[in-house]
């Protein structure tokens, strides 16, 4: 009938109106989750690249390591954990003991400037000596015109050879805390201020973590080398999974209301029979 008509078709166009929007909602989430999915997997195959990348970093022939030229140019993705080889002395006295949380406890990283063979400087992490033992402070900046490698230049010093991983430099403190260089407090390796802080110049941007069995006989504290942990976390995959798990629910809830409302009376096939 006429009236009926009358009636029911507001109803039907708020309908018709609503499943549009639904329809749309619908549409972008699906779009952005299905998106965030494949930005996942693009993410994973980044990241098994890079690990495959620094395996073969690790477990390389050492070569020497970057030298000045190349500082301003050192970077995570290419360099971080490449096995290098050191020619040196070390400035025992000038060593910094930075906190530590190892798989051994809790302790110290014992960072010591080494003096190379062409007259740069690279703090080398000697290793780890847990907390118990304490941590002598060296804090002896270098006075105003000494030279700290005068020694191993004149010949003085004997020179050693060390192999170990180039580590990129950290910045700020660990555990929520703060570097204090004038109280002598470290809580992150952070070359450029452990430089600083030493008034050492000439120092490399980055610090090499020493293999096991590198400290000499005559070495102070004896730290326990070679504890690097290689280690970078990969969920992408357990990520892109639910990102997709998302848009598939998305798409069924869409077809679950799409189908309950062709059904109800006064739909659009309703009244496509009238």
């Amino acid at each position: 009938m006429a009236g009926s008509d009358t009636v029911a078709a507001p109803g039907v166009s708020r309908r018709r109106g609503s499943s549009l929007v639904l329809a749309v909602l619908a549409l972008l989430l699906i779009v952005l989750f299905a998106g965030l999915g494949t930005w996942q997997v693009f993410r994973l195959q980044w990241k098994l690249d890079l690990i495959a990348r620094v395996d073969a970093r690790v477990h390389a022939v050492p070569v020497a390591p970057p030298d000045a030229a190349r500082w301003a140019r050192i970077n995570a993705a290419d360099d971080e954990y490449r096995r290098v080889e050191l020619h040196g002395a070390y400035l025992y006295d000038l060593t910094t003991p930075v906190l530590a949380l190892t798989e051994q406890g809790s302790g110290y990283w014992l960072l010591t400037p080494m003096c190379m063979t062409d007259g740069t400087i690279i703090l080398v992490n000697r290793g780890f000596i847990p907390a118990e033992l304490g941590a002598r402070t060296r804090y002896t900046p270098q006075r105003a015109g000494n030279d700290p490698c005068a020694a191993t230049a004149s010949g003085l010093a004997p020179p050693l050879r060390i192999t170990g991983l180039l580590r990129i430099s950290e910045k700020g403190g660990a555990f929520t805390r703060t570097n204090d260089p004038v109280a002598g407090r470290w809580f992150s390796r952070d070359v450029a201020a452990i430089a600083a802080a030493r008034n050492l110049g000439n120092v490399a941007p980055y610090f090499v973590d020493a293999a096991a069995k590198q400290n000499p006989p005559d070495s102070p504290d004896r730290p326990f080398g070679g504890l690097t942990v290689v280690r970078f976390a990969n969920s992408h995959l357990a990520y892109a999974l639910t990102w997709y798990a998302l848009a598939l629910m998305v798409a069924g809830a869409w077809w679950w209301v799409a189908r309950g409302s062709l059904r109800r009376p006064g739909s659009d096939a309703d009244a496509g029979d009238d």
